[in-house]
């Protein structure tokens, strides 16, 4: 990490922030749930004020964009965090799912295709981590390099401990235009339960259940495409130990092949912050939240002050000649 001047992602930011090109412009996707907006610019430190995103909704509540793709017929595909309140009379618990959207406007409005990804564990009014009773959410989204399968990496809320935790399910990519039903979820080493109520094999799991007051977990994955190491990057967010999510570092994992959820690294602590939804947006024409360099963009909040620098492991030295 090194520090950078101050740059700031227009409208206000409560998840991952997608950002996408089209027609030559850099846009800007942020949400806070009352509902998304847009800003467009010529890149991501030129953007115009942000506007609210028409969004036609199968379920009337709150609503987070947090990732986007562009189809070459210039179609959006997005895919939403979305959360369900008053599960639990007297409390302000809610249950998230995630679904998908299309947009034909260049994302001044989504029609939301609807539930792609929900938990089928029971609610657990008892939960003490101050905000959710179960559920799956804090999704992030990203397209194999083969275009196959859009991989869903997020949260799992609910249900038993070793189940809990960062999680993965995939969507065949000729799906993306009917998507409901067609969704995967990783389980013990294949891709077979169904994205609505099936089971999955933690990525990172859960050291202590988000039921309790003293949750160990990470959560909210933000994944891009680094063209420098010729690898995916995690970045997490890291929870412990008292209710409310308190943050406890950035965190980075590394891999090379999607479909091989066990390949991910160990996380390692990158940044000691206190902010919520890291990410990256990449440097230069092609830069986003999902492709970047050797450097980019470090968000938290929606807010950057450093620049991310990458570094290619050193190779340990070739073994000295036999005498």
């Amino acid at each position: 990490m090194r520090d950078a001047s101050q740059a700031d992602l227009p409208g206000q930011t409560d998840s991952n922030s997608p950002s996408f090109w089209l027609n030559g412009e850099f846009n800007q996707i942020t949400s806070i749930g009352l509902g998304p907006t847009l800003a467009t610019g010529s890149d991501q430190f030129h953007l115009g004020a942000s506007s609210a995103i028409h969004m036609t909704h199968v379920n009337p509540w709150p609503t987070w964009i947090e990732s986007v793709w562009v189809d070459p017929t210039g179609v959006v595909f997005g895919w939403y965090h979305q959360e369900h309140f008053g599960v639990c009379l007297g409390t302000n618990f809610s249950v998230p799912q995630i679904g998908a959207a299309i947009s034909y406007d260049g994302g001044h409005s989504f029609y939301d295709m609807g539930v792609v990804i929900a938990s089928g564990d029971p609610i657990d009014c008892s939960s003490q981590n101050g905000y959710f009773a179960g559920g799956n959410g804090d999704v992030n989204v990203i397209l194999d390099r083969k275009q196959e399968y859009f991989y869903f990496f997020f949260g799992n809320y609910g249900g038993p401990l070793e189940n809990q935790g960062v999680v993965a399910a995939r969507l065949p990519f000729a799906s993306r235009w009917s998507p409901v039903g067609a969704a995967r979820r990783y389980y013990q080493g294949d891709w077979t339960e169904p994205g609505i109520g099936g089971r999955g094999t933690p990525v990172f799991p859960a050291k202590v259940s988000w039921q309790k007051p003293n949750t160990n977990a990470f959560w909210g994955p933000s994944l891009h495409w680094n063209t420098y190491l010729e690898s995916y990057v995690m970045l997490l967010n890291h929870s412990c130990c008292s209710p409310g999510f308190p943050q406890k570092g950035i965190w980075a994992s590394y891999s090379t092949d999607l479909s091989k959820p066990e390949s991910w690294t160990k996380p390692q602590k990158v940044l000691d912050d206190t902010g919520w939804y890291p990410q990256v947006i990449g440097l230069g024409p092609q830069g986003t939240d999902r492709r970047a360099g050797r450097v980019a963009r470090l968000y938290i909040y929606g807010h950057s002050r450093w620049e991310i620098v990458f570094e290619k492991p050193t190779p340990p030295p070739p073994p000295a000649e036999q005498q």
